[in-house]
């Protein structure tokens, strides 16, 4: 059963950028602030980087989180406001996103392992060339890809650097991933590929010595990869909530059609 307004217990927290400092201090004083273990509802105060901190700070609660923009860019985040906040997040639409499991191993036979909820990339570390060979469930589907790196995205993640690197917008409910070059110099047209969300994807990186390359998981990074396995992580469900009539899926979709 739904929570009414006066039921739900929020938890704040703040990017340090001013704006979302001052409303942090307002917020709380406002509506309380328990901890996030007692919260109903995380309330993120920031921007898009912001968001992805807190959503990854929150994978083991699966503590819906409610953003709001105080920062440069909020695609994921709803608008600001003081007045009426628990009624806003009572009648919010949710968005349930899996994240994507990296298992990197580097040259030294280490394995690291990520989560990412917007995209894993590959990305050439020096002024040559990455060359590397793509396989799709455990099926080499492109022996050998000059480029800059390759991306794997979720629909959640197609909005941003994907879609900076001419990837396809996915809609949320498309159960899809995009893999997506990085300025490809050979084979020079293609363009990626969507793939179902149960791919399993392989990339190996051939020449390493005089080619290195790094995998980046969000925000964690890994040099000098030899290996990296990439697929969606079912186990985890992360929870966004979007003002009624914003869900995430209307903006995904409106960003298609955007100039």
């Amino acid at each position: 059963m739904p929570l009414q307004p006066n039921q739900i217990r929020l938890a704040f927290t703040a990017s340090d950028r001013p704006e979302a400092q001052e409303a942090h201090a307002r917020l709380r004083q406002r509506y309380g602030d328990c901890s996030p273990a007692d919260a109903d509802v995380i309330v993120a105060l920031g921007g898009d980087g912001f968001m992805l901190e807190t959503l990854h700070d929150h994978l083991e609660s699966g503590k819906p989180i409610y953003g709001m923009n105080r920062g440069s860019v909020g695609f994921l985040m709803n608008d600001y406001v003081e007045d009426a906040l628990l009624e806003k997040i009572a009648a919010a639409e949710q968005a349930s996103i899996y994240p994507l499991s990296m298992v990197a191993i580097d040259e030294g036979g280490q394995t690291h392992e990520a989560l990412a909820i917007n995209e894993v990339s590959l990305l050439r570390q020096t002024r040559q060339t990455a060359k590397l060979r793509l396989s799709i469930d455990s099926k080499v589907r492109m022996g050998e890809l000059v480029c800059d790196g390759v991306l794997v995205a979720t629909a959640a993640g197609s909005t941003a650097y994907n879609l900076s690197a001419h990837g396809p917008i996915i809609p949320i409910t498309a159960q899809a991933l995009a893999l997506t070059p990085i300025s490809a110099f050979r084979p020079r047209r293609w363009r990626g590929a969507l793939l179902s969300h149960t791919a399993k994807v392989t990339v190996d990186v051939l020449e390493r010595d005089k080619r290195p390359v790094s995998a980046v998981a969000d925000n964690f990074e890994v040099r000098d990869v030899v290996q990296v396995n990439i697929q969606e992580n079912r186990d985890r469900r992360l929870v966004m909530l979007f003002n009624a009539g914003h869900s995430l899926e209307e903006r995904v979709l409106a960003e298609q059609f955007s100039g």
